[in-house]
């Protein structure tokens, strides 16, 4: 990547100094106007110095030239300079021709190379974009399992509150119950208290059988008096 910036930063760099060459031709209204100026000025100093020959020619030879007026002379070297600055002018133009087809190559390559990463970066982003409605579609089923798990276990919560108050409950009743039991027990432990004293008193009463007779009248008053107690228990 820094190689392909490096080469974009250069080539950025070069667009910029083209266009500022094309704003400066384009503000100057003048450009073409100076051109020809600087070409008229080449051209006489290429006469000027074509004079100066001429007359130094003569001055050393002291022969009329068969040409008096020098016309030809000065025309067969303005055509001999004008072939040379259009060899010169075709040869910077081949020169540039080249360069422009070497950026044109350039340019090619680098659209090439840009169109296979925008594919790139668009198969890419296709993929990336697929993943994400996955996990989108994958978060929503969660999201909707979580739901349900929330609410399975607000009804779990209220199912096991109503269990421990059902727990309670049945703790309290069966505590009732086991007072209402140690009750009944104590209520017939009492009871066969009662009927153990009653049988010891019976032993007794038969035992007094074989006794005087006043022993057995007062065996029999008591006994009398225990039968009224035990019809006064309750059952």
């Amino acid at each position: 990547m820094s190689v392909t910036n490096t080469v974009m930063e250069s080539w950025k760099s070069h667009v910029r100094l083209e266009l500022f060459h094309r704003d400066c031709r384009e503000r100057d209204p003048f450009s073409g106007l100076y051109g020809k100026v600087s070409r008229l000025e080449e051209m006489l100093d290429f006469h000027m110095k074509l004079w100066k020959d001429m007359d130094t020619f003569r001055s050393k030879t002291n022969k009329r030239c068969p040409d008096e007026g020098g016309t030809l002379y000065l025309r067969v070297n303005e055509v001999e300079f004008l072939n040379q600055q259009l060899k010169q002018t075709i040869s910077e133009l081949t020169s540039s021709l080249y360069l422009k087809e070497a950026e044109l190559q350039y340019c090619h390559s680098q659209i090439t190379r840009y169109r296979t990463e925008a594919v790139v970066l668009a198969q890419g982003a296709s993929s990336l974009q697929a993943d994400l409605a996955a996990y989108e579609y994958q978060l929503e089923c969660q999201s909707k399992e979580l739901s349900a798990l929330r609410l399975e276990h607000q009804t779990v919560k209220e199912e096991l509150t109503a269990v421990n108050l059902q727990k309670e409950q049945f703790l309290d009743r069966w505590l009732e119950e086991k007072k209402e039991e140690a009750k009944r027990i104590n209520k017939h432990n009492a009871t066969q208290e009662r009927w153990q004293r009653l049988a010891c008193r019976l032993k007794k009463r038969y035992r007094a059988r074989s006794r005087p007779p006043a022993c057995v009248a007062n065996s029999t008053s008591e006994i009398k008096t225990m039968e009224s107690q035990h019809q006064r228990l309750p059952s």
